[in-house]
């Protein structure tokens, strides 16, 4: 169901009790010591023991019975265009459907695959500005998609950026998608893009749609984009040194993707883990893409990462909660005070040799979902795409 953005803010208080395991996305205490969250007004606004929350008056109570509690997780890189219509695979209610995979914010790295995409700077920025106000009008199940990333051609200039910032524009599509491919260029309009308050992603690797460039290490870097779009290639990945010396050589978000290279992710994940900057991390899917939508696709990451990869199951969702949010300057991806009421509950999935849903997802099995809330509403129930949990949260009022 598409709902439309704001038209259905939360009324009253949300309660949340009995929820056996709270993930609060924050790699410093990965673990709360919770069983209760409280929203209003689509925030958090209370946290902590049952006894100890105020929950009088609750317009909505739901009994977790024992499942785990995590913030919304958030693709940090996907390519709408408009709605929940994806050209790329002629598909409708793809978002909807990541929605059943926990994720509860998308972000643009460009409505690349618009057929016939105006590549005039009139038409960028047209494109940029029609998309930015569409999904601020428009949220496919509930899901929160900022839309409008322009990809930047040769010719802009800064009082482009400018005109872009004020109309909304907070975002830049994968730099290297469109004309402008050597890194001198890009870096000169990353930093009026930087200045306008518009948050840059750079294309990283080999071509994936036409038009589209190899881009490597050094490009990378004399480019300066804030986020390292897709380090593990989407799809071709660079070598596995030059994507150490990207984590080496920068300071700037590592975006690792589903569609891409599984042993590059690994790679950039054990670099970041050495350099002792997991913070940097954040997860992606690259989809709408050739190979497809994948909605279970920032779960079957956290899975990899957290098994093959060899790190605590709780610190890799920090990777799609907290750390995207905390890189991107949102107001979800955490669980604390004043944060969106975004949550997903879960549990290990049914005959999982896992002890627990943590031991599940260090094992490599995907979480069961029973219950995803955004904005303090509850938007789906037990989730079409996962497993079935052994444990589904209820609401009981």
């Amino acid at each position: 169901m598409a709902l439309a953005a704001g038209s259905e803010k939360q009324v009253g208080k949300l309660v949340i009790r009995n929820v056996g395991l709270m993930l609060s996305g924050d790699l410093a205490r990965p673990i709360l010591d919770a069983d209760t969250v409280v929203a209003e007004g689509g925030q958090i606004v209370a946290l902590g023991r049952f006894a100890d929350c105020d929950t009088d008056g609750a317009g909505v109570v739901i009994d977790a019975h024992g499942c785990a509690l995590s913030p919304g997780l958030i693709d940090s890189h996907v390519h709408p265009v408009f709605g929940d219509w994806t050209p790329r695979q002629g598909q409708f209610g793809w978002i909807d459907s990541f929605l059943h995979g926990g994720v509860t914010t998308m972000i643009s790295a460009g409505e690349v695959h618009l057929p016939g995409r105006p590549r005039d700077i009139v038409g960028v920025k047209a494109l940029a500005i029609t998309a930015q106000r569409a999904y601020a009008n428009f949220r496919p199940g509930g899901v929160k998609v900022l839309g409008g990333a322009p990809v930047i051609e040769k010719g802009m200039v800064e009082s482009d950026f400018v005109e872009l910032a004020a109309a909304g524009v907070t975002l830049l599509g994968e730099v290297g998608l469109g004309s402008v491919k050597a890194g001198y260029e890009a870096k000169q309009m990353v930093a009026w893009a930087r200045a306008a308050g518009i948050q840059s992603t750079i294309h990283t690797g080999g071509p994936s749609v036409p038009g589209s460039g190899y881009i490597d290490a050094d490009t990378v870097l004399e480019a300066d984009a804030d986020i390292i779009g897709h380090i593990n290639g989407g799809h071709t990945s660079l070598p596995l040194s030059q994507i150490r010396c990207l984590c080496e050589g920068c300071g700037r978000g590592i975006e690792i993707v589903h569609n891409g290279n599984e042993l590059a992710a690994l790679s950039a994940l054990r670099f970041a883990r050495e350099l002792g900057q997991l913070d940097r991390v954040i997860l992606g899917t690259d989809s709408p893409a050739g190979s497809g939508v994948q909605p279970l696709g920032i779960l079957r990451m956290i899975a990899l990462l957290a098994s093959v990869g060899d790190m605590p199951a709780e610190l890799i969702f920090c990777c799609a909660t907290g750390n995207t949010a905390l890189t991107r300057k949102l107001d979800c991806g955490l669980i604390e005070l004043g944060r969106a009421a975004d949550f997903v509950l879960m549990d290990r999935a049914q005959h999982s040799a896992g002890r627990d849903l943590l031991d599940s997802v260090r094992q490599g099995d995907l979480p069961g979902i029973g219950m995803v809330v955004i904005d303090g509403i509850v938007r789906c129930g037990r989730s079409r795409n996962t497993p079935p949990a052994e444990r589904v949260p209820e609401v009981i009022q």
